[in-house]
């Protein structure tokens, strides 16, 4: 780090413990802030803490009351391109996140990317299903395009992922620009301990895995861990953490003959705590950038059982959990779990392992890459004796 105090502008909808993408951006905010930076944030929503420190400038975007998430996400884009575009002289660096403004960037941070979703192969919606499935893949594809746009205009194009890079790299953006930066973990919070089994309703005796995850997302999988349930030992149960409202999850499960073996926690509020209190996590998401949920568990020094399709998987060595090729085998995803349950000598070391390789992880460690990134971008800057003020070159100029 160079010591110098750099103006920095972060363009997000959230900024907050509590949200994911908020989360990595909630953290990168604490570095810079204690790094001596001063930091504008451009968005709808952010920590009290955050808004109550001095060196930190809010600049509140409205959420929109219009119908739908794309029309509310454009109104978003359109006002704070404006404000950028006034503003623009004001800063050292611009951090933005994915397609979130009509304004180029210094840095965008890719934490999804619809092109790669749509073409994983695991895609639900079909144009003529319905009107719902049309409104779905219309949403899907107009983000893949502006996603696109809004990579060519960052100088650098940082996925969370080398998954996410992959899919970034098919969009034809190039490689050299492109670092890799991994999401967080806090792993203080989430560290092994006492189980509280009881106090989350939990019997004391089963083997127990854990699936955390948003229930109104079909690609998170739960479905497959359900049919796996059926093929495993009895002693081995299952814990669901998500909202419960509508799911269709209770009656799948009831329908397999495996309720009494699944235990619905609905929202888990701590969910440390309950990682304390199981004994592996599975993780079969059809499609994930780089889930925080997976680097959680490895912190709370969980065996980890996943998939190739999911961002995270790739920091997962077979000392510290095992991971599969397809997501929808539920044989396989069962055979998996039955080396772990019948095993409990090497589930306690692949635990220990996690819990290691999470270590590596750290918000701070991931801040600080960013840190160095902004550090980067400015000493470029000044080496092409460039005002701070121009906005940088996109890929097709």
């Amino acid at each position: 780090m160079t010591g110098r105090r750099m103006r920095i502008l972060i363009v997000t909808h959230v900024v907050a413990k509590n949200d994911g993408q908020g989360r990595v951006n909630y953290e990168v905010v604490r570095a810079a802030l204690a790094a001596g930076h001063a930091v504008t944030l451009l968005a709808t929503r952010i920590a009290d803490e955050l808004d109550a420190h001095p060196d930190v400038r809010f600049v509140p975007v409205e959420k929109s009351r219009l119908p739908t998430r794309l029309l509310q996400y454009q109104v978003f884009a359109w006002r704070s391109g404006m404000w950028i575009r006034a503003h623009r002289r004001e800063f050292d660096v611009i951090h933005v996140n994915g397609f979130i403004t009509w304004a180029g960037a210094d840095l965008n941070a890719v934490h999804f990317v619809h092109d790669g979703w749509y073409r994983s192969g695991f895609y639900p919606y079909r144009f003529f299903h319905s009107a719902y499935h049309a409104y779905q893949v219309f949403y899907t594809r107009l983000n893949a395009r502006l996603e696109k746009w809004a990579f060519r205009q960052a100088s650098i194009v940082v996925p969370v992922s080398e998954k996410v890079g992959a899919e970034v790299r098919a969009l034809g953006i190039d490689p050299a620009r492109l670092h890799v930066i991994h999401n967080g973990v806090d792993v203080d919070e989430f560290s092994p301990g006492t189980s509280q089994r009881a106090r989350f309703g939990l019997p004391g005796e089963p083997f127990l895995l854990l699936f955390a995850g948003d229930l109104r997302v079909s690609r998170k999988n739960l479905q497959t861990v359900l049919r796996a349930l059926v093929l495993m030992p009895p002693h081995v149960h299952l814990v669901v953490a998500g909202i419960l409202r509508h799911s269709p999850y209770p009656a799948l499960a009831a329908s397999l003959g495996v309720a009494g073996r699944v235990h619905f926690t609905d929202l888990v509020k701590d969910m440390p705590a309950l990682m304390r209190s199981v004994d592996a996590f599975v993780f079969p998401s059809r499609y994930e950038p780089m889930g925080l949920v997976l680097l959680e568990a490895l912190a709370a020094a969980l065996p980890v059982v996943t998939v190739r399709t999911a961002g995270g998987a790739e920091v997962i060595g077979p000392h510290c959990g095992i991971v599969l090729d397809s997501p929808d085998d539920a044989s396989a995803l069962a055979a998996a779990i039955g080396e772990l349950c019948g095993d409990e000598a090497r589930a306690k070391q692949m635990g220990a392992a996690a819990r290691e390789c999470a270590k590596g992880l750290g918000w701070q460690t991931m801040a600080d890459r960013y840190l160095t990134l902004y550090e980067q971008i400015v000493a470029r800057r000044e080496a092409a004796r460039l005002p701070a003020s121009t906005p940088p070159v996109s890929a097709g100029s």
